[in-house]
């Protein structure tokens, strides 16, 4: 029986509710219902306010495709249009009534609401689909609240910033929180926005706001060909010469944009990319830091900052040497309602070396740049009964909630990814040489099983109501390595900041890092692109992270090396499994030290707390005991996580809901130096 038929069935019963949601299942159906039946469904569900996206949906496709249009049309309207008429009524008056005041837009010719040439039908609370009723056509649907910035606006600084046919609210906002005013940097620095026609431009006056925008005066309105008056001269026309302000430091509150840039896993490529963007005239980059010590840090100066009694006492707590910009903490001291974020922004003013490549006169704010680490990135990962596998993290759990990504306004953020095995090699080599200098400490740091971790940290994969990573995108290593060029312009473009002559080069604190480190491949050296690290992995241990991410391959253009692109079933996973000889030997090798210093510590514990014990084994059985309950562990997870795979590469978050692929960084093909890795 078809969807559509279980769907009349429940509903000659009477069972509505069960009927809409089967009707919402025969829409969702491959193939889709005719349209006939797609009528039938949107009309069903929308008597019976079941789904109404789904019915939405279908009336805008047969509208459309030319079936039922006139009646869709008619549906549409009456259901979705003239329910919000008042409120997208009441914001066009609204806009109209602040606009007319307004100096810097040349024009008052308002039409009525009435002759708008665009409606907007709501379909939810934010997103509208526009109809332009001259051309008897449906837009497509556009969410002027969307947190994403589309558009590299901050390409070129030369010039007073010129935008063309901005409709997003959130876009707007941004650019006029993000350039600075005029009289701060002591020239010309107003937003010019040029929309090509009139009748557009009043009648999106119904999906925005321009009330808060309009407060500071930085925008002017360009129309149609009065784009011939950019820039305006506004000495001559309005007597103002902004070259006689000086230029105005930066506030703290000024600071409302965060480019973060994300950990998928150990050994990316994380601190290349740091050095690359270290010195930008536009940004500020704050040292990596692990998070917690980050909010540690935060903690104790929000304490230090309630404990002060006056501005001198906190300027003599601070006037020590660590903090070099004490107009800072003045500023910080003297704020009402401090929030997190404005005390991270004033850590990372801390010290004028951060400062030092920054242009104090600036058209824009200048981004922060900051890379957070969490140390052990701890994820979960279930099986649930429609054979998806379920991912829970921690770490995103904490960012979640922090107070710090959720009053930065605007967040970019980059992932460096790269090749998986040739990262997951470099992660059991740094983890072994962690290991063999811990031998001479007290604490011994084991390596861990890796080639589990690699397949939980997915990062790759968004969570869409992750808004800390919705505007983000995926950026491989070996492209930065190969194709700088490409790479970079690419990433500045999306990032939104200028590509800078300091990009082509690798600084920490603006020196170079050469002069800087002790390093055996550094800055652009290309040879990190082809190590194997063949002596910390081996062929089977390869093959199975190419198989199990064999997603994250195929989306972001890794050729496979190992696996063979054939059958896999759990008999050949189990294979895999029984020739691990690498990192078996790297876990074996370093959690019978790890075991052995464990016993040793718990029997002298024992031995100073009074403890009479009779050991009937030696430290060395003791620990190998220990140490063979731990290798079973090791063997049952990697079989466990192997069965979940197995059934499929299918991951939701802890509601169910579908996690999706960031997206790759595109390269422009005119600016490649060689051909794209594979």
């Amino acid at each position: 029986m078809s969807p559509i038929e279980v769907a009349r069935k429940l509903a000659g019963f009477g069972k509505t509710e069960e009927a809409c949601r089967a009707y919402v299942l025969a829409l969702a159906a491959i193939p889709g219902p005719d349209p006939d039946e797609k009528m039938e469904a949107a009309m069903y569900i929308l008597q019976f306010e079941g789904e109404y996206r789904a019915a939405y949906t279908a009336f805008l496709e047969l509208y459309r495709d030319g079936h039922y249009k006139e009646d869709a049309w008619n549906i549409m309207t009456e259901a979705f249009y003239l329910p919000n008429e008042k409120l997208l009524r009441s914001r066009y008056e609204n806009n109209v009534k602040q606009l007319r005041k307004y100096p810097y837009l040349f024009r008052n010719d308002f039409p009525e609401f009435e002759e708008l040439p665009i409606k907007f039908y709501p379909f939810d609370d934010s997103s509208y689909v526009p109809y332009d009723a001259g051309a008897e056509r449906f837009e497509d649907m556009m969410d002027p609240g969307e947190q994403v910035i589309h558009r590299n606006f901050f390409k070129n600084l030369e010039n007073p910033l010129l935008a063309e046919e901005v409709y997003s609210q959130y876009e707007l906002e941004y650019l006029n929180d993000n350039v600075r005013h005029s009289e701060y940097v002591g020239r010309e620095n107003h937003i010019y926005l040029h929309y090509k026609s009139w009748g557009e431009f009043c009648s999106y006056l119904q999906v925005l706001n321009f009330r808060k925008l309009l407060i500071d005066k930085k925008l002017v309105f360009l129309i149609e060909d009065e784009i011939s008056r950019y820039p305006i001269d506004f000495e001559a026309q309005y007597g103002i010469d902004y070259s006689t302000f000086p230029i105005k430091p930066l506030g703290i509150r000024e600071m409302n944009r965060l480019i973060w840039h994300t950990q998928l896993s150990y050994h990316n490529g994380g601190d290349f990319f740091n050095e690359v963007f270290d010195g930008h005239p536009n940004i500020l980059s704050y040292m990596p830091v692990m998070n917690e010590d980050m909010e540690k840090t935060m903690e104790d100066l929000r304490a230090t900052l309630d404990d002060a009694r006056s501005v001198q006492e906190i300027m003599e707590v601070f006037n020590n040497g660590e903090w070099d910009n004490l107009d800072m903490i003045r500023e910080l001291y003297l704020m009402r309602d401090r929030t997190d974020k404005d005390i991270m922004v004033a850590i990372c003013f801390r010290s004028k070396m951060y400062l030092n490549t920054l242009d104090p006169a600036a058209r824009i704010v200048p981004a922060i740049f900051f890379q957070p680490h969490f140390g052990y990135n701890h994820v979960l990962l279930r099986g649930d009964d429609m054979g998806r596998a379920v991912m829970s993290s921690e770490q995103y759990e904490t960012v979640r909630k922090s107070a710090v990504f959720r009053k930065f306004k605007y967040i970019k953020s980059f992932t460096p990814m790269r090749r998986i095995t040739t990262s997951y090699g470099a992660s059991i080599r740094f983890m072994w040489g962690s290991h063999q200098a811990s031998l001479e400490e007290d604490d011994i740091f084991p390596v861990a099983d890796e080639i589990v971790d690699r397949l939980l940290l997915r990062g790759y994969l968004v969570d869409e109501e992750q808004r800390a990573l919705r505007d983000g995108v995926i950026v491989r290593f070996e492209d930065a390595k190969l194709n700088p060029a490409a790479t970079f312009h690419a990433l500045a473009e999306f990032l939104d900041v200028p590509y800078a002559e300091s990009m082509t080069k690798c600084t920490l604190m603006g020196v170079t890092t050469n002069a800087m480190l002790d390093q055996e491949v550094y800055g652009f050296d290309t040879a990190a692109v082809y190590k194997t690290y063949d002596e910390f992995c081996c062929d089977a241990e390869r093959c199975w992270l190419e198989y199990f991410l064999r997603d994250a391959y195929e989306y972001y253009g890794y050729d496979f090396k190992y696996y063979d692109g054939g059958p896999v079933d759990e008999e050949r996973v189990l294979g895999w499994l029984e020739h691990f000889d690498k990192i078996d030997y790297y876990l074996l090798e370093s959690n019978r030290a790890y075991h052995i210093d464990a016993v040793k510590k718990l029997r002298k514990e024992k031995a100073e707390a009074g403890e009479a014990v009779e050991y009937t084994a030696t430290v060395e059985e003791e620990a190998e005991e220990s140490l063979a309950e731990f290798m079973q562990i090791v063997k049952d997870r990697r079989e466990r996580l192997a069965r979940i795979l197995l059934k499929g590469l299918k991951f939701v978050n802890e509601q169910g809901r579908p996690l999706k692929f960031m997206p790759k960084l595109e390269l422009d093909p005119a600016l490649l130096e060689q051909p794209l890795y594979h």
